[in-house]
């Protein structure tokens, strides 16, 4: 364990393995808060369930199926990455295309895990961000998908990285990762509400404000300029590119989840090199 590219190498295929998993929480997530919002909804007012009830749909339960002729997916061809280059990116039964984005995901789940465990070494540290590279990961997808940050993944993160900066296991003191904390809510707040009473739109969701909050717990206060620099000036190019070439429309929501994701990985990995690059005069 003294070498970190050796256990980097190690942790890449068990990286490999949470991805394929991870696939299940992005698509999986999202349906389940929507058939509990409806159930809590349909309780509030006393109304009759619109839809019958359904059977049971967790992150385990039913197993895996292909969306096009519902045959059930074998141990073989859920082997992350390779599977999917083995069955030629098809459904083994009906040859329906599989999309690229789940050996995708796997791979980036892999890649990740491996520079987690290369940048931070054998540490109980290492645990905890890998929790957090994962969740980052699950966030992205859903915002993109749903443009959604659930509390469920967003709060829990925020309160783990003061209960770790408690307990001083990273490298963020708890001063430094509360008031990162209140900032990162308090900053994005503020601009939204001066977006909103300047021009009357809503310009991010709230989701936005709790996810840069979580950031700052655990990468405390002093990173936060630099996670909004990167994530905005990203997020911009990427928002004009897509309207230049690809042609966007004007006023369309953007996700702005993965960029702060993103960003805050990357302050994760490299918060020494871009603080510098940052306050280089």
């Amino acid at each position: 364990m003294s070498e970190p590219l050796l256990f980097a190498v190690a942790l890449f295929p068990f990286g490999l393995v949470i991805g394929s998993f991870l696939n299940v929480v992005i698509y999986r997530f999202p349906v389940m808060l929507e058939r509990q919002w409806r159930h809590q909804a349909e309780q509030f007012l006393e109304i009759e369930p619109a839809i019958a009830e359904q059977a049971t749909f967790n992150l385990a339960i039913p197993a895996s199926t292909c969306p096009n002729c519902s045959s059930r997916i074998s141990a073989w061809q859920n082997i992350p990455v390779i599977s999917y280059l083995i069955l030629g990116g098809k459904c083994h039964q009906c040859k329906a295309p599989i999309p690229v984005r789940y050996p995708l995901v796997e791979l980036s789940t892999g890649l990740l895990t491996a520079a987690i465990g290369f940048h931070f070494g054998f540490t109980l540290y290492t645990c905890f961000a890998l929790l957090l590279t994962w969740s980052l990961l699950v966030l992205v997808f859903i915002d993109i998908d749903h443009m959604l940050l659930p509390d469920d993944i967003t709060l829990p993160l925020l309160w783990l990285g003061l209960a770790i900066a408690l307990l001083k296991i990273g490298p963020v003191t708890l001063s430094d990762a509360v008031i990162g904390a209140i900032l990162g809510y308090l900053i994005l707040w503020l601009v939204y509400w001066g977006f909103k009473l300047a021009t009357g739109k809503e310009g991010m969701g709230f989701g936005d404000f709790k996810l840069l909050a979580a950031l700052g717990a655990w990468l405390g206060w002093q990173a936060l300029p630099t996670v909004i620099l990167i994530s905005s000036v990203i997020g911009a190019a990427i928002g004009i590119i897509a309207l230049i070439f690809f042609g966007g429309q004007r006023g369309k929501p953007i996700p702005f989840g993965p960029y702060l994701a993103g960003a805050g990985w990357a302050v994760l990995i490299w918060s020494q090199q871009l603080n510098a690059l940052y306050l280089r005069p």
